[in-house]
């Protein structure tokens, strides 16, 4: 039983997931429950909040990201020790565990960890004393190399979902139950759709798909072990009766059917031109560009490729780091003929283009690769299963989006999604728009 930053916010809403605890103890079950930091951005303990203290001592200096887990990993174990608490003040007894102590085992990339094992001996045997575990979510450890105690590490964001995922499978539980504050998983997000309703079932698939393009309901990670491993995944409301939504295997809900529209957050646009850029030498250019992009941790969206350019949209927040490295790179290419690049942006030169450009000059001519880049863009997706693969289906979204006067500057598509990239001040008519078309109208 997993329970988010809302469920934990108050005494009140403690309580109230609390109680939900003890009635599957009093149905029968064994529970393990898996918390994550207390409320959200701006309230004391949330992970959000310990960062910023870091940032107001100086904020030109980034943290060392092994002692920014360290401090992050806080918020759950404040949360798992006052939560294990609530249940022992109201007769039931409680350990709150760490994610090491719980048995999960991470590779060793701080901030965004993997899980690599779970051994669930501390838990099992916790169960065995009558105790209830409390774990923390989004964080483990791993050994380096042969040096005696352990890193701690954390999982990334929505990691606590993924540790309820990964407890679940290594203990074979009946099922993992996701605690949230809305009834389970929606149409489209509640604050541009206010009557968006719940989805009573949805596969595997589509709630990774749906996180994945935006839609803040389980993390893809936490999908992907629960199907891996067949163990039923649940959404719930901490604060109401709903039966949420049933998260289950493709074949156990076949059928063609629109499953929602989700949108991600701010992002930026990037687009090269490759006409300038030699025949031989397009494809090994791409690879230095999009390696170096991996080597940085960039997400990538809407990724597109063609003989005459390349394009990608990156969120808003990673954009200053693309920019700083994309500014007056060179990448020297030596294939069968050699030629040196040197990247700039169009739409705004930079002295450290320039520079570098007059600076390569002696060793032969050093050619001006430009990308522009379009700002204050996002993306809507259409989900679907069974759907997304007849014919029609995109000329009617580009057509619903062009008669709504919504421009769409870039699509890409996948087995159970659509994505347009538009411009941010159109995401709510968007979102709207094409819930009304594709779900609440139908999809015929």
């Amino acid at each position: 039983m997993k329970f988010g930053g809302t469920s934990v916010r108050t005494p009140e809403a403690r309580m109230r997931a609390a109680l939900r605890v003890i009635s599957a103890v009093e149905q029968g079950y064994m529970p393990v429950v898996v918390v994550s930091a207390i409320g959200r951005k701006g309230e004391p303990y949330a992970t959000d909040t310990l960062i910023g203290m870091l940032n107001e001592i100086d904020p030109s200096v980034k943290p060392d990201q092994r002692e920014l887990d360290l401090l992050m990993a806080c918020g759950e174990i404040l949360s798992s020790v006052i939560f294990a608490h609530t249940l022992k003040a109201l007769g039931h007894n409680s350990m709150s565990m760490r994610g090491g102590q719980a048995g999960i085992r991470t590779d060793g990339t701080y901030g965004n960890a993997r899980i690599l094992a779970v051994n669930p001996l501390g838990l099992f045997e916790a169960l065995k004393r009558g105790y209830i575990p409390v774990v923390c979510g989004f964080q483990g450890v791993w050994t380096q190399g042969g040096l005696p105690g352990a890193e701690l590490t954390t999982l990334g964001r929505g990691g606590s979902d993924t540790t309820a995922s990964a407890v679940a499978a290594a203990l074979g539980a009946e099922a993992v139950e996701i605690y949230t504050d809305v009834d389970g998983v929606k149409t489209a997000d509640p604050d541009f759709v206010p009557g968006a309703p719940t989805l009573g079932k949805v596969t595997y698939d589509e709630v990774a798909e749906l996180a994945y393009l935006g839609a803040k309901v389980v993390h893809p990670r936490a999908a992907e072990i629960a199907m891996r491993f067949d163990v039923p995944l649940w959404v719930k409301n901490t604060f109401t009766d709903h039966p949420g939504t049933e998260v289950v295997q493709r074949e156990d809900f076949p059928g063609r059917r629109v499953t929602g529209v989700s949108h991600t957050g701010k992002l930026v646009y990037v687009q090269f031109d490759l006409g300038c850029i030699k025949a031989p030498h397009k494809l090994p250019f791409q690879a230095h560009v999009y390696e170096m992009l991996a080597k940085e941790g960039i997400s990538l969206h809407m990724v597109d490729l063609s003989p005459g350019s390349i394009g990608f949209a990156i969120p808003r927040e990673q954009f200053p780091g693309v920019e700083d490295l994309f500014d007056g790179l060179v990448i020297p290419i030596s294939d069968g003929e050699s030629s040196i690049y040197v990247l700039g942006r169009h739409d705004k030169p930079t002295v450290a283009a320039e520079t570098q450009l007059r600076l390569l000059a002696p060793l032969g001519k050093a050619i001006d690769v430009p990308y522009v880049v379009t700002e204050g863009a996002t993306m809507v997706s259409l989900v679907g299963h069974e759907y997304m693969q007849q014919p029609g289906v995109f000329e009617s979204v580009l057509t619903t989006l062009h008669e709504n006067k919504i421009p769409v500057m870039q699509v890409s598509d996948s087995d159970f999604s659509l994505s347009c990239l538009i411009p941010e001040s159109e995401l709510r008519k968007a979102v709207v728009t094409l819930h009304d078309r594709f779900v609440t109208q139908g999809t015929a």
